[in-house]
This record gives structure tokens, C-alpha cells and sequence, in this order.
């Protein structure tokens, strides 16, 4: 994983981006965004999980981590709606 950002992608994060909408119970993927801080471990980038509810503006997000069902907290800047 690149510590940083490619040059094309360096600058500020748009607003939509942090107040983005997402509906409960629906799939998302995991994308981290390299500009916001990260605080879940890195073995998830590109895993697809299921929205189960919210604390404050971060989603729960429960998915399949080895062979065991996983909630984390994860910050929706992170997260891509399939």
C-alpha cells in the first residue's frame, strides 16, 4: 500500500465527500482515502461488507474477516456504495 496520494489525486477532499449519504442495509466497499486519517487495519482496502447502523457521522460496517462475521467503525469517506 503507497504511503501517500498519486500527484494527479493530491489536494483537498471534496465536501460531498465527508457529509455523502448512504442508506442502511446497503453494500459498500471499503477504498481508503489517503488524505483523511485511517484508523482500521489495512487488511480491509477493497473488501465489500454491509452497513448495520451508525455512531455519530461514522457507519458500523459488518463483513467477513477470515472466517468470523466483524463489526468496524468506519469513517463514510472511506466507503463506496456498490
Amino acid at each position: 500500500m503507497a504511503k501517500g496520494k498519486k500527484i494527479r489525486e493530491k489536494g483537498k477532499i471534496k465536501l460531498s465527500q465527508y457529509f455523502k449519504e448512504i442508506d442502511g442495509d446497503s453494500q459498500v466497499s471499503i477504498v481508503v482515502e489517503k488524505g483523511v486519517r485511517v484508523a482500521f487495519p489495512k487488511r480491509l482496502q477493497g473488501k465489500t461488507g454491509k452497513i448495520i447502523g451508525t455512531r455519530g457521522k461514522f457507519k458500523l460496517v459488518e463483513l467477513n474477516d477470515g472466517n468470523k462475521t466483524k463489526t468496524f467503525i468506519i469513517n463514510p469517506v472511506h466507503l463506496r456504495v456498490l
